[in-house]
């Protein structure tokens, strides 16, 4: 297997790394959705929440992913930032149903994207519009309007309805960021070489 590797390094096939942060309230489905992503044999059988951050990798067909899971807890929040710099793209958690706190999801929606290492970066966002299977969740084009993304035009965005425990939507949402972050390299945006 060396040297394959060898020689599709040498052809340029090797797979680009890949440094994606996930983003969201707490208990939107950021945990879930990155353990749907990760292989069947590798998925954990009960999720917990997470406290601070946890790192997951896995591997799409020509990207190797390394997801940083950011806990959504109120008190962890400031701990995003510190990770924006190195990040190619960042999935960003809505829990659809919870109409209570989209006022809370768009203030730091707000505030990621106004910060100083994400202004004005063409950082791909995948918004996952998560928990449609609840009664009560509002469809992916009400959660867009109430958290103004058509105001988002620095970057390239897209948002999916997912359901995170069956897997409905995140694969059409990872095909899309595989493709933007495919496009921007092309575009001659260096990706960074994981230190």
């Amino acid at each position: 297997m060396g040297l394959l590797d060898k020689l599709s390094g040498w052809l340029g096939l090797r797979k680009k790394e890949v440094n994606v942060l996930c983003l969201g309230l707490d208990n939107s489905g950021k945990s879930t959705i990155i353990n749907q992503l990760k292989p069947a044999n590798t998925q954990a059988q009960e999720i917990v929440p997470t406290i601070g951050f946890s790192i997951e990798k896995f591997k799409s067909s020509s990207l190797s992913f390394t997801v940083f899971d950011m806990s959504g807890q109120s008190r962890y929040r400031s701990l995003w930032e510190h990770y924006y710099k190195e990040s190619h793209a960042i999935i960003f958690v809505i829990d659809s149903s919870d109409k209570l706190r989209m006022v809370v999801t768009k203030e730091e929606l707000d505030t990621f994207l106004n910060h100083e290492d994400i202004r004005g970066k063409r950082i791909p966002v995948l918004f996952f519009a998560n928990k449609m299977d609840l009664q009560d969740a509002m469809s992916s084009v009400k959660v867009s309007q109430m958290l103004c993304l058509e105001n988002i035009k620095d970057k390239p965005w897209h948002i999916c309805a997912s359901n995170a425990v069956r897997g409905e939507g995140l694969q059409e949402g990872l095909d899309w960021l595989q493709d933007q972050i495919a496009q921007s390299h092309q575009d001659g945006e260096q990706m960074n070489d994981p230190a």
